[in-house]
């Protein structure tokens, strides 16, 4: 489906996505409940977390394969 160039960026991709959106909600839900605004609270946390696990996969995905 994408070039082969491209695979390394959209497993990252996908695996910072699902990892972020499972670990934010569980951690969230955990230290501030789910009452209230915990939508907001969570996608709040997703946009900070989200682009530091995209960069730490992508700096330390093929060493840790290897």
């Amino acid at each position: 489906m994408f070039p082969k160039h491209y695979h390394r960026f959209v497993a990252a991709f996908t695996m910072s996505v699902i990892m972020v959106f499972v670990m934010t909600a569980v951690i969230t839900a955990v230290n501030t409940g789910i009452g209230g605004n915990f939508i907001q609270r969570w996608w709040e946390a997703m946009l900070v977390a989200w682009p530091i696990a995209f960069a730490a996969i992508l700096v330390i995905g093929k060493p840790v394969q290897q």
